[in-house]
């Protein structure tokens, strides 16, 4: 969870996880359904789905306990190396480094890396100084203070170097560049996208379809729909969504809402209407499952931010 959100947020989130899943074993034997419900929230959806792949193979492989070796523990899904340092470090108590987001940034400032973080060569100096310093028999307590370093003093904006305890040996701070460091690639302006959903609705439910496992938001019950092309306009650009995803005409209708949303690399824009069925019957051309769902039963379906924001206009409506 704390791979790519802060810990703030995690908290209610971990929280509700080991209540649900306090074992490997109960996560193994759920529904991946149910683990993205639980997960919901967070984002990077293939995470969870790790996660649950992970849990099953460690019940299948390994006994149900994870194993202390980090060649195992790289082999399951989701686990890269920044991963298995940690797990191998602070579980099992191995000499074994870690390089999260904040040790980079530690490290970058100490030594005054001038090499880009992100490249092949920074990646690699980088991971050489996290194991050149590390003390044997601490690894764990070592790469957790770290962790701590940069997430409440050696943050990426206004550090405070003046509460540091390694204030005195920081190359970086020597030379005023302190905020200089890491070397990051700068960012460009995410693309926008306009998006269209169609709420479909009959006999008081409205019909949702889950997305294919892989890729983004994989496995979340969405609104069909699509990106707006050249030339069309937002009805336009929904008809032939709908007609390319399940096979039916439709009318479209009032508009239920605009709903905006910030992912990592882009922006969207995307705009709901409600719709009805003109002619022919949805078929599951694109997406894993249908479902035809009262607007209370909604809640039950795990769903990204954006359909989310709509199957909760449709609970106000009622």
């Amino acid at each position: 969870m704390l791979q790519q959100t802060r810990v703030e947020t995690v908290i209610p989130y971990f929280q509700r996880w080991m209540e649900r899943f306090p074992t490997i074993s109960d996560l193994a034997a759920a529904a991946q359904q149910d683990v993205l419900a639980v997960w919901e929230g967070l984002g990077y959806y293939s995470r969870a789905r790790n996660l649950h792949c992970a849990a099953q193979v460690v019940i299948i492989d390994h006994g149900g306990e994870l194993p202390p070796n980090m060649d195992a523990l790289l082999s399951l899904p989701g686990i890269g190396r920044y991963t298995a340092g940690a797990i191998a470090s602070i579980a099992f108590g191995m000499n074994e480094p870690t390089l999260d987001g904040n040790i980079r940034r530690v490290l970058a400032r100490l030594f005054n890396v001038q090499i880009p973080a992100r490249s092949k060569e920074g990646e690699a100096r980088l991971w050489e100084l996290a194991a050149t310093y590390l003390p044997p028999g601490q690894a764990g307590d070592y790469n957790q203070a770290l962790m701590d370093l940069g997430a409440a003093i050696c943050t990426p904006h206004q550090p405070s170097c003046g509460f540091c305890p390694v204030v005195e040996y920081c190359a970086a701070h020597d030379l005023g560049i302190q905020e200089e460091r890491p070397i990051l690639p700068a960012r460009g302006t995410p693309p926008h996208y306009t998006v269209t959903a169609a709420v479909i609705q009959r006999d008081s439910k409205a019909l949702i379809a889950r997305r294919p496992p892989e890729g983004l938001l994989g496995g979340l019950w969405e609104f069909p729909g699509g990106k707006l092309q050249p030339g069309e306009n937002l009805a336009t650009c929904l008809k032939r969504e709908i007609f390319e995803e399940l096979g039916v005409e439709i009318e479209v209708g009032r508009q239920i809402g605009v709903f905006r949303h910030a992912y990592t690399h882009f922006r969207v824009t995307l705009h709901a209407f409600g719709c009805t069925l003109q002619a022919g019957e949805p078929q599951n051309l694109e997406h894993n499952a249908l479902a035809w769902v009262s607007i209370p039963e909604l809640q039950n379906y795990p769903m990204g931010k954006l359909d989310r924001l709509i199957a909760m206009k449709l609970r106000v409506e009622l």
